[in-house]
Parts: C-alpha cells; sequence; structure tokens
C-alpha cells in the first residue's frame, strides 16, 4: 500500500525509498509551512551553501512550479531584480523605496544590492505595496542610469525548528515545494522497521510493567533508563547484530586509529585484488606494543625531564617488529638461516605447509596485527603498508542515536532483562519472585540468539551437499 493507513508504517513509499516529501500551495504568499514526517528527524544548519554551517543539513528544500523540474530554494535561487529609481536614495534607518515596476517577490528581510556592481545597501524592513517598500539603507544609493536595477536576495530563505520548515520566500500560486534528503539520511533510514527505538521500548514498558495493580507498582523513568541501556550493552556484546566494520587503509607507520566507538573486534583482514578477504592474525604470542618506553640512563635507572614526568623514547620492540619480514615467521619463503619454528632444508622452499617443523600457529601469509594501547591504535606487520583492510569490530550500543534501537526480534528479551534489573534491586520483594523473572529473563535471551541467528536450512543443506564428495588419496 503506497500511503500508512494507520499502522505501524508511518511514511510514504516515495519517502522510505526516494527520501522526499512534497507539498501543494494553491496561493501565493510568504511564511508557508511544510511538516516532515519521515521517521529521520531533520538536521538543520543552514539555508545557505555559502555558509559553512549548511554542511550540517541532513535535507535540502527544492521548489518547483509544475513537480516535474526542481530548483533548491537557496538565496541565490530566491534574488528577484527590479528596476530602480532613478534619482538616488539617502541613508536612512526607514527609507522609503519606490521602484518602477511591481515586483511580489520581495519581501522583508530581503538584502538589498546593485545589480551591477553587488555594493551592498541594506535590507527591506517592511512591504507597503509591490512596488513601495520601507528600508533601511546603511550606504545611499546613487543616482541610477535607467534601465539599472537593485537586486533583492534574502539570506535565509527558508529555516527549520521541530521538523517544521517555514518559507521565508515568496511562493506563487499553484508551487511546489519538496523536502529532499540526503543520501547518508535514506541510507540510514532504510531497514528501520527491523528496530524498535529505545525510547519507545522504554514508553512501552512503563505502559505494560508500571503501575497499581502490575508487577511493579512504581519506578523512576530513569531507573528503566538506566537497566535499558544497560541490557543493550549486554545483547550488544553477544546477541544483537552489532557488528560494526570500517573499510581502511594501512599508512606508511603500519596503523590505524581504533573507531571512536570500538569496544572489541570481531576479525581485521586485508582485500586483495578480487575483493575477497584475508584474515589477518592477532601477534600476541610474537611481540607486543610496550604501553610506556622510558629513557634509562647507564644505570639503567629511567630519566626525568623538567617537569619531573619520564623521559619517552622510541620503542625498540616496536621498531624491530616494523622492520621484520613476517615470512621469515610464517615459513611462507626461505632467505637464511635466521628462520622461526621452521627446519631449513632447500629441497622444500616451494613445498608450502608440507615441512615438518613448521609451526601451525605462524604458519600463514595475511600478516600480523597488535593494539597499540599506548597510541590507542591497530598496529601492522609491514607485509600490509598501504594495504586495504576491513576492521570489524563490536560496540555497546549506546554510542549513537541510531544505535539506540533493538531489533524487534530481541524486543521482548530486553523488557524481561529490565524487569529483572529493578525487580532484583527492589526491597520487600520475594526472591523466589526474583528467581523467577531471572529464569524468564534466560529464556527470552535464548530465543532471541536464536532467532537472530538467522538459521536458513536451505543454506545448511547447500554446505551439507558438500559432505558427498570423495576424498581421493
Amino acid at each position: 500500500m503506497p500511503r500508512p493507513n494507520g499502522g505501524l508504517i508511518t511514511e510514504t513509499n516515495r519517502q522510505y525509498y526516494a527520501g522526499a516529501q512534497q507539498q501543494y500551495y494553491a496561493a501565493a504568499g510568504t511564511g508557508n509551512t511544510i511538516t516532515s514526517t519521515f521517521d529521520t528527524n531533520l538536521i538543520f544548519g543552514s539555508s545557505d551553501p555559502s555558509n559553512g554551517q549548511y554542511g550540517l543539513n541532513n535535507f535540502k528544500v527544492y521548489t518547483s512550479p509544475d513537480a516535474l523540474t526542481w530548483v533548491e530554494l537557496t538565496p541565490v535561487n530566491s534574488a528577484t531584480t527590479s528596476l530602480a529609481p532613478v534619482a538616488g536614495v539617502a541613508a536612512n534607518a526607514a527609507v522609503t523605496i519606490t521602484i518602477l515596476v511591481a515586483n511580489v517577490n520581495v519581501v522583508p528581510g530581503m538584502v538589498i544590492t546593485d545589480t551591477t556592481s553587488g555594493a551592498t545597501y541594506g535590507s527591506v524592513t517592511s512591504v507597503t505595496s509591490s512596488t513601495v517598500f520601507v528600508c533601511n539603507i546603511a550606504t545611499g544609493i546613487p543616482a541610477l542610469a535607467a534601465g539599472q536595477g537593485l537586486t533583492f536576495t534574502l539570506a535565509a530563505p527558508w529555516t527549520e525548528l521541530n521538523n517544521i520548515i517555514t518559507i521565508a520566500s515568496f511562493l506563487p500560486a499553484a508551487y511546489y515545494v519538496k523536502i529532499q534528503l540526503s543520501e547518508t539520511a535514506i541510507d540510514q533510514n532504510h531497514g528501520s522497521y527491523e528496530y524498535t527505538r529505545l525510547t519507545d521500548v522504554i514508553d512501552n514498558f512503563l505502559i505494560a510493567y508500571v503501575g497499581a495493580g502490575k508487577l511493579i507498582p512504581s519506578v523512576k523513568r530513569t531507573d528503566v533508563i538506566f537497566h535499558a541501556k544497560r541490557g543493550m550493552q549486554e545483547f550488544s556484546y553477544d546477541t544483537l547484530k552489532s557488528v560494526r566494520s570500517q573499510e581502511l587503509t594501512v599508512n606508511t607507520a603500519l596503523n590505524v586509529i581504533i573507531p571512536q566507538d570500538y569496544v572489541n573486534y570481531v576479525r581485521v583482514s586485508w582485500v586483495d585484488g578480487a575483493g575477497v578477504q584475508r584474515t589477518i592474525f592477532p601477534a600476541n604470542n610474537l611481540t607486543t606494543n610496550p604501553y610506556s618506553n622510558p629513557v634509562q640512563d647507564q644505570g639503567g635507572t629511567p630519566t626525568q625531564d623538567a617537569f619531573d614526568s619520564n623521559l619517552t623514547g622510541t620503542s625498540q620492540t616496536e621498531a624491530a617488529w616494523a622492520a621484520n619480514n613476517p615470512r621469515n615467521i610464517s615459513g611462507a619463503h626461505i632467505n637464511d638461516y635466521d628462520i622461526a619454528n621452521v627446519l631449513y632444508d632447500s629441497m622444500y622452499d616451494q613445498a608450502l605447509g608440507q615441512r615438518y617443523g613448521l609451526n601451525p600457529e605462524t604458519s600463514q601469509r595475511n600478516g600480523w596485527f597488535t593494539i597499540n594501547e599506548r597510541e590507542g591504535t591497530f598496529a601492522f606487520s609491514n607485509d600490509l603498508k598501504s594495504k586495504l583492510i576491513i576492521l570489524e569490530y563490536i560496540s555497546d550500543g549506546n554510542a549513537y542515536d541510531l544505535d539506540m534501537r533493538i531489533p524487534k526480534l530481541a524486543e521482548e528479551a530486553l523488557y524481561a532483562y529490565i524487569v529483572h534489573s529493578i525487580l532484583s534491586l527492589s526491597v520487600g520483594i520475594q526472591e523466589y519472585i526474583v528467581r523467577r523473572f531471572q529464569k524468564e529473563k534466560s529464556a527470552k535471551l535464548r530465543n532471541a540468539k536464536i532467532r537472530i541467528s538467522n538459521i536458513k536450512p536451505a543454506e545448511i543443506v547447500q554446505v551439507m551437499r558438500n559432505q558427498s564428495k570423495w576424498i581421493k588419496y
């Protein structure tokens, strides 16, 4: 059904797929409004592209006479030109200007400039008629030759507040206005129906579980918010589909910065020319990144600077690891006798993975990484320099507003988590009731994990078909 009909879906098909919403205005005038009904809140910085705050916008506003050809509503596109008075106008805080040809597009707040030279004279204070305007002229308007004009421009042709857009610019009769979300905002909106916002979970919980004659007679909303956020954190670690990923390039310093909302890594891999991921393994048992590198004197005592803080130097461990050829460890090929866990024999140089004495833990050629807590980075072995990597990691579900939502498949489990958390901390609640809801929480969490695991029988059958192959020796 193309339009909402009272169900849970509140966006039209055009809003969801194209990120667009339009409105028709039959009468001409200024001050028209359009209320956004997107599930995504509008973010407004400025309606002037030359303003640095314009980049904050997650939408644009367009106008059209026929809903086919659209023009973005900006100060430049809202400008209108009229023939100026031939005689000059002296500077005055409340001077009346009469233009030669009527212009209904002039509205209060417009800046007055010279059409030819671009000089700024002042601004329109009020409109008396389509030819007469009261203006605040800061710089006198010189006598203009016949045919010369003034340009009237709105610095802010539209504004937005609480998802309501107000059009300050004049709109002719039978005109259209369109809100167009940015590509990023559209992408974030896609697939949102599978989630329930945390604010809705909290509201629903207070309605269904709290009140006279219910299990929880009263509870502060702040307590429910606290337990709901704690539940989001716990669920994010091993239940929810909260794995994030970044596509990064390893720099010449052989590191990438840990993401801002990082909690723990899931997988680190580099991408080959075919787009296939190659898993990079941690070098926990091979090397490390020292948390501090104090400079020592000849007696081995750390030295201090003028502020009584230890002087720090360059880590020799990190320098040696960065200069090391990882193939000397993995056994990918042999150049000399200085090889770890590999029995040297030139006869087997090309028989990768078949040599006696290989350490399976280190016998791989995808490179290594460590986590440098001192610098807040992932550090890589030098064979990964300039490689494209994929960093997959988990967050806690509370980093951003977009995170504050939970899959509907796990919504009931979160309710059970909040109930148990509140009851376990309340005074006068019998222990058997607490244990009962502890079991209910565990059961619903287990159900949520099964649902979210997304097991598909057809995919299992496809994998098992491989078991019918004969292994020939």
